[in-house]
This record gives C-alpha cells, sequence and structure tokens, in this order.
C-alpha cells in the first residue's frame, strides 16, 4: 500500500511532547544503523522476518539508566505472503542479541515495557525469564501504527484490547504443531480442539496467556445480574445475558465482557468451552458502571454428527444434559453463572458434504476428560454422481437478441434470456478474470472481471476491477491509498462497531478510485501459531472471526462496493500453499473452519468470496463441488459469485493439478478463474470439455448467470449505462490521443531514451512488456523521467508472453530522457506508448 507518510515510534514521541527521549541513545542507533542498513532481502516474500539488532551491553544500559527511568524495548518481525514463520531465533524465538539485550536493560532499569511490532504471535517464555514489567502487542498499526502506539504507552489512551490467540507456554505445546508444515498433506488430527478449546479442555497448565486476555491502565468488575433462556417466534431457544461492568480503577477505559458456553460431552465429545457472545463498553470513567446485555442462540453451537453416533447423521444436533453458561474476561477466568437442561435437539439436518477419503484419527476426551483418539468418518456418497445428478439444464442458444445487461437489471428481460444470446466461446470468456495491473480497469490493480472481451461489452456487461487487499488497496501504479492496521490487530480490538466505522471508510476510498470489490478480508482460522499469513487473518476462534468479517463486508456495502472474503478454505500454511492437502474431518470443517464465512454470508450478505490454493480431502478448494456448491450455495443459500485465488490449481479426484483445468472450475460452481493476459485467448481446456460433453453449456451458463447478477448492481453498471463502453480504456485518463511511442530494446534495463513531453498534465503510459519466469513471480519497476521519479508499478513475470499495463504518470512540458529500473534480468519492455 502505497501511503503519503507513515508513522514509526520513535518520531511518534519525539513528537508527543509530555516525555523525554534520550537522544544521545537514538544518536547511538542511527550511527549503527549507516553499517547496518535494512535489509529488504531479494524478490518475492525475500525479506527476511526479523533485522539484525544492535548489541546492546549492559554498559550502554546502565548509562542510559543513569538518566532515564524507563526503558521501551522493541522487538520487529516482518510478515507476509508465501513464508511461514518458523520455530527458530528471529522468527518465533528471539535471536541470541535480541534475548541479551532484554537481559542488559531489565538489569539495568527497574522499569521496563518490551512492544512487540510484529504480525503474530511469538514465544514469550522470555517474560518471566528476565521479570519484564509489560508488554504491549503494537501488531503491524498501519500508517498511523506508530502515533497509535504512543498514544497507549504515554497514557493518552488506556489499553483495551484483548488476544485473539491462545499464547502456550512451548510451540510444541499447541496440538497442531504435530501436523503442520508438511509439503504434501497436513492431517487435523487435532479435529475441534483449535486453541483455547484444546487448552481449556485438555492443557490448562500450558496456557501462559488466555485467549480473551488483555491488561490495562485501570481495573473493572464484571457482575452477572441475570441470565436467562426464552424461546423466541422461531421456536429458537435464546440465552440472554445481563452483566454490570464497573470501573474499579483511577483511569478511564475499555472492558471486553466474553460469554462462555459449556455443552455436555455426549457422545461426539465437546470442548470445554466456546466463545457465545461479548460486547465491548464504551469508556467508563473511574467508579462509573454500566449495564450490558449480551445473546446468542443455543442453536448457533449445536455439533454435528459426522459419522451418526447420536443416531442423527450429518446433523448439527444439541446433545441432551446440561449447558452452563460462563461469563467473564477471557476463556480461562470465566465464571459458571448458569446452567440449563435440554433434551437432545436436531437442529438441522444437511447431507454428507467434504467428507474425508483417506482414513486417519482424531482427538476426543476420554470418560476422564484425558486425551483419546477416534476413527474419522469416511465419504460414503459417490462424488461424481451427486454433480452428475444436479447439473443444471441447458439455455437454447438464440444468438444476440439485442438484450443488454441493463435490461435485465431494470426488469425488461429476464437473466436466462440474456445469457442465451451467449456463444459458448463468449460464456468461456466471462468465466477468465484479467490482470494483474490490466489497462481496463483502474491502473496497477489486481485485476478485472466481466465484460473484458469486446464481445462481452457488447452486451453491456461491465467490467469489474479488482484489487488487494486486507489492509489498504493495493495500486501497484504508485497511486496512493491509506495502509490499515493488519488483520489480528483489527480483531483484537473486539470492537465491532469500530472497524465498522474504518471499513465504512474503505468502502468510500474503493469507490472514490473506482474498486468495485476488494480482495479481503482473509477470515482463515489461527491453526497455528507459525501460519506465515496469521496476521492477514484474525483469531484462533470462529465467532469472533466471523462476527469482525460480517461488519467488514457490511460497512464496505454502504457504498455499494463488494468484500471479498477469503481464503475458503483451509489455508492455514503458506509453506507448498499450492500442493498442500488440508485432511480434515466434516465435523472440524464445518464447526472451526467453515464457520467464519458462514457467520459472514449469513449475516452480511458478502458478494464476493475466493477460494484457496490448497486442496481439501484431495481436491483443490477452486474445484471442490462440495465446498462451493453443496454447502455454501445449497445450505448456506450464498447468491454472490466465486473467484479462484491467483493462478490457482484445479482438479479432479485422483486427477492431475493444473491451472488449464477451467471446466473442472465451472462444474464445482466456482464462477471466475484469476487472472490471465487476455481472457479471449486463453488456453485451457474449456473448449475442449464443452465439445466432448466433460461440461455443459448449462454450467457455463450458470457461471455466467451468477457473475451477470453480481456485476449488474455494482458501480462498474452505473458507469456503463452513463458513459456508455469503456470497453479497454482506463478510467482514470482519456486514451483518445496517442502522443508519443517508443521502441526499447530491452538489452540494458536503465537505458536512457528520449522523450518530448508537449504539454504538462496527467497522462497515461502503457507499457509492453514480457518476462520469463514464474507467473507468480512479481517484479517492480520504477518509471525515471530526467532524474525524478514518476511512476511505479508492480507487474509479474509472464513465461515469456507479452503483457500490456497500464500507470498514471505526472510530467512537465519539455524535452525529457525516461529509463525505467528494476530489480529483474528477465524483464524486457519492447513498446512504451503515453497518451494525454
Amino acid at each position: 500500500v502505497k501511503v503519503t507518510y507513515v508513522t514509526n515510534i520513535l518520531e511518534s514521541l519525539r513528537q508527543h511532547g509530555g516525555i523525554t527521549i534520550d537522544e544521545d541513545l537514538a544518536q547511538v542507533y542511527t550511527d549503527w544503523l549507516v553499517e547496518h542498513p535494512f535489509d529488504k532481502g531479494k524478490g518475492w516474500a525475500g525479506e527476511p522476518w526479523a533485522q539484525v539488532e544492535m548489541p546492546v551491553s549492559l554498559e550502554l544500559a546502565k548509562t542510559a539508566a543513569e538518566k532515564n527511568d524507563k526503558a521501551l524495548v522493541i522487538i520487529c518481525r516482518t510478515a507476509g505472503e508465501d513464508k511461514d514463520n518458523s520455530a527458530t531465533a528471529g522468527s518465533w524465538y528471539l535471536t541470541e542479541t535480541e534475548e541479551e539485550m532484554i537481559a542488559s536493560v531489565t538489569t539495568a532499569f527497574e522499569r521496563v515495557c518490551v512492544v512487540l511490532n510484529v504480525g503474530n504471535i511469538m514465544d514469550m517464555s522470555w517474560v518471566e525469564k528476565y521479570g519484564v514489567d509489560a508488554v504491549l502487542y503494537a501488531w503491524q498499526g498501519g500508517m498511523e501504527g506508530g502515533r497509535a502506539t504512543v498514544d497507549v504507552l504515554c497514557g493518552d489512551v488506556t489499553p483495551c484490547g484483548k488476544l485473539t490467540d491462545t499464547i502456550a507456554r512451548a510451540i510444541e505445546d499447541y496440538p497442531s504443531h504435530a501436523n503442520f508444515g508438511s509439503d504434501t498433506a497436513n492431517i487435523y488430527q487435532e479435529d475441534i480442539y483449535v486453541g483455547y478449546r484444546y487448552f481449556e479442555t485438555f492443557a490448562p497448565e500450558k496456557i501462559l496467556y488466555p485467549f480473551g486476555f488483555g491488561l490495562s491502565y485501570t481495573t473493572f468488575s464484571v457482575e452477572t445480574k441475570k441470565v436467562v433462556m426464552k424461546a423466541t417466534k422461531s421456536g429458537a431457544a435464546q440465552v440472554q445475558v445481563t452483566v454490570k461492568v464497573t470501573n474499579t480503577g483511577d483511569y478511564a477505559g475499555k472492558e471486553v465482557v466474553q460469554v462462555y458456553l459449556s455443552a455436555p460431552q455426549g457422545k461426539l465429545g465437546k470442548a470445554e468451552r466456546e466463545l457465545a457472545a461479548f460486547a465491548k463498553t464504551d469508556v467508563l470513567a473511574p467508579k462509573k458502571s454500566c449495564v450490558m446485555k449480551l445473546s446468542f442462540f443455543l442453536d448457533d453451537f449445536a455439533s454435528y454428527d459426522d459419522g451418526g453416533v447420536t443416531g442423527h447423521k450429518s446433523a448439527y444436533v444439541l446433545e441432551a444434559g446440561q449447558y452452563l453458561v460462563s461469563v467473564g474476561t477471557d476463556s480461562h477466568s470465566a465464571e459458571a453463572q448458569a446452567a440449563f437442561h435440554l433434551e437432545e435437539q436436531v437442529v438441522e439436518q444437511c447431507e454428507e458434504a467434504l467428507a474425508p477419503i483417506c482414513a486417519f484419527e482424531r482427538m476426543r476426551p476420554d470418560a476422564e476428560g484425558k486425551v483419546t483418539y477416534e476413527a474419522v468418518p469416511t465419504r460414503t456418497y459417490d462424488l461424481s454422481a451427486r454433480m452428475a445428478e444436479r447439473r443444471p439444464d441447458d439455455i437454447p442458444y438464440t444468438g444476440d437478441q439485442g438484450i443488454k445487461l441493463v435490461d435485465v437489471r431494470d426488469g425488461r428481460a429476464t437473466m436466462e434470456a440474456f445469457i442465451a444470446q451467449l456463444s459458448d466461446s463468449e460464456l468461456l470468456e466471462i468465466t477468465r478474470g484479467e490482470g494483474m495491473s490490466s489497462p481496463k480497469v483502474t491502473p496497477g490493480t489486481g485485476g478485472c472481471l466481466g465484460g473484458v472481451t469486446e464481445g462481452l461489452a457488447g452486451y453491456g456487461i461491465p467490467i469489474a476491477c479488482v484489487t488487494d487487499g486486507p489492509s489498504g488497496l493495493r495500486l501497484d501504479s504508485g497511486l496512493y491509498a491509506t495502509s490499515l492496521p493488519n488483520g489480528t490487530l483489527l480483531a483484537c480490538s473486539w470492537n465491532l462497531p469500530l472497524i465498522y466505522q474504518l471499513f465504512l471508510l474503505e468502502g468510500v476510498e474503493m469507490t472514490a478510485y473506482k474498486i468495485d470489490c476488494l480482495l479481503g478480508p482473509g477470515i482463515n482460522i489461527h491453526r497455528h501459531p507459525l501460519n506465515g499469513r496469521n496476521f492477514e487473518y484474525f483469531s484462533e476462534d470462529p465467532l469472533l472471526t466471523g462476527y469482525v468479517a460480517a461488519a467488514m463486508c457490511e460497512a464496505v456495502d454502504e457504498s455499494n462496493v463488494s468484500c471479498t472474503i477469503k481464503h475458503f478454505m483451509g489455508n492455514n500454511q503458506e509453506w507448498k500453499r499450492h500442493e498442500v492437502d488440508t485432511i480434515v474431518s466434516e465435523r472440524a470443517a464445518r464447526e472451526i473452519y467453515l464457520r467464519p464465512f458462514e457467520i459472514a454470508v449469513k449475516m452480511s450478505g458478502v458478494r464476493a468470496i475466493m477460494t484457496s490454493y490448497n486442496f481439501v480431502n484431495g481436491l483443490h478448494a477452486a474445484s471442490c463441488y462440495d465446498l462451493t456448491t453443496t454447502i455454501l450455495r445449497g445450505e448456506w443459500g450464498y447468491e454472490g459469485y466465486v473467484m479462484t485465488d491467483w493462478w490457482a490449481n484445479m482438479n479432479e479426484e485422483g486427477g492431475k493439478s493444473s491451472v488449464r483445468n477451467l471446466s473442472l472450475m465451472i462444474r464445482a460452481w466456482n464462477d471466475v478463474f484469476m487472472v490471465d493476459s487476455d481472457s479471449a485467448t486463453r488456453q485451457d481446456d474449456g473448449k475442449a470439455a464443452l465439445e466432448e460433453g466433460r461440461l455443459t453449456r448449462g454450467e457455463v451458463q450458470r457461471c455466467a448467470m451468477t457473475l451477470c447478477n453480481y456485476l449488474m448492481h455494482t458501480h462498474a453498471m452505473e458507469r456503463l449505462v452513463v458513459n456508455g463502453s469503456e470497453f479497454a480504456k482506463p478510467e482514470t485518463f482519456d486514451l483518445s490521443t496517442m502522443e508519443c511511442v517508443y521502441t526499447l530494446d530491452g538489452t540494458q534495463r536503465w537505458k536512457t531514451y528520449p522523450m518530448t513531453v508537449k504539454e504538462s498534465g496527467k497522462y497515461a503510459m502503457s507499457i509492453t512488456y514480457h518476462a520469463d519466469g514464474p507467473a507468480l513471480a512479481q517484479i517492480p519497476i520504477s518509471i525515471i523521467v530526467s532524474g525524478h521519479k514518476v511512476g511505479f508499478l508492480m507487474v509479474k513475470a509472464t513465461e515469456g508472453a507479452t503483457v500490456e499495463v497500464t500507470v498514471p504518470v505526472t510530467l512537465e512540458a519539455g524535452e525529457k530522457e525516461i529509463k525505467f529500473v528494476t530489480t529483474s534480468d528477465a524483464l524486457k519492455i519492447d513498446l512504451v506508448k503515453l497518451y494525454h
């Protein structure tokens, strides 16, 4: 995310005004950095997780302590895509230099606070070892992160965040640790016992800091006034909890009330407790109180019987017995406040779906509450037969009848009549998105979909623009955007109204840049602390994750733009993410890993979902029918569209994985493949599959109708109706008058070329290039005009194919020189066009 500024902790401390900074010590660091500059690494995901830390001797620490009464130790870690953390020094563990620094500082100073400027939780055994007084997880706070951290450190704001993960005493204590990081398959042997569900059930002694925990500068009492269970009009049982929260300390602050439900063990086995409801107070002045009412439906906490042990196979069941309601401020200290006895109830009868095909054992409690294992039920149905039986009927081809998509939107024609006009080739084209940095939409964005060919555009199908990301708009064109806090930090607020307000503004920014769909939020579960993508995701708990996602999606939708919840599902490690198989029971999939997506779909009306790269029980998510059709559409009633992740593989069971298996994606009702440089010329198996009967016209039409239903309710549709066809024209600039064309030989990356700029102003620069290398490789290009950087964009390697991208630049009139600076020897620029 390109920003106009960014705050850091040191400069924000200097600007605060109410404190004194040891500038002599700061200069020591400044001088050290001259010989130890920041290491950016090389290539995609190349930046190291930790930078080399300056050694701090006991002598240096004592010198600082002679004139300062407090010490801040700041530990930093990078986070990013396509690379996991590791159980090594400089990642999960402190480095030797970092430990020595903390040892020196805690010896010299009486008051020490360690600030963790990190993406994920990390080992914290050193807190007790060195007697650290306070620890602040600052996470990665976006462009205002430094200033926000200082607001908390200096007491302008009382900290009120809560952990969204359990921090255990050792990495080996996490039940997923033995089945994480494989090249081929991760068996989810811990089943539903993820995070605090495991620790509270089997190993509370291994908890260092519990889920939901967080200290404050003040203290609170939480008094449960009433817990009642009522039947609603629909007949569902609702539990209502009334609490009184009092600020018993000396500073104003906020508290998070958390309600947990404990179900009877029954025949299925249950976690000791699971989060059922939460709410955050407004700011309470010292000695002031407020009354809060929280509620939840018991039906939402039914257990899924994937083996039929209750007599209700493939059903959500509330087993008979006592249900305890506990209230508190974290998962460990919450205390039981009420108990209700229920008779057995079948909440929802489903059909077996997404069941594993290979046998393995999963964790569950024995009669004494200790860990034991049981066989996981494997699939009992024929998936191929299910798909064949449920194929949609073909809509007979009519050819062009003059019906435009706006006619469908305005009720003058049916969607079926509109889609009947499209030929087989046009239907296949609409299932292929284009990008990255497509010249057909806002420059530098992640891709586009819809009317990406002239034929499709002729039917009045608009082109929707999509771009990353989870922490703000990624615009690889040099355009500025707002850098947001990372996903974990947002969730640690436990403040849904605040998150909603933030993403209202994100929707406004998307609209201003003519971006229709944001590729985020990521809502996968923090199954293991070393997953490199955890910084982007929210929590180990599906309820909290789902509610945060729903708030974001609802807020963005207020501007009639969309979030894309991802990665659907099981993207719980980055290593070998295209090859690794998520082997999980149907119960764990539904109760843990699918649950956040279900909540977001049902609560927010989300309109876009992205499937993940990994296999799920033998099938790539992008071609997994049970995932995208049986459960998502059939059970949840989802009406939006589904896209693949960028350059995802597809397969059929036992078949070869390939990005070319478009037919398998379409059969699964995954609507759009993302991305290719040209939808019309893309080489895949779609045409052959139609001709051979492996794919039906009705299946392709189903995807086309889903996407068109989305497109006709977007700003892209409004722009098309108002402005007419914008096909192949960047919306930011008028490309009607070509000013200059330059042919570059590409043999010298930094060769300078003459250029005449007739008048000052904004221009669009079209760059045609090719680059050897895999499609996922990303290449930065800086555009330098007469010594000044006027533009930047990130492009991808093309495996030798020629690609055109467009970037906005602002130029002054006159005779100029232009050059392109890049880090890649593979990049060859063939042609540059400049438009005014």
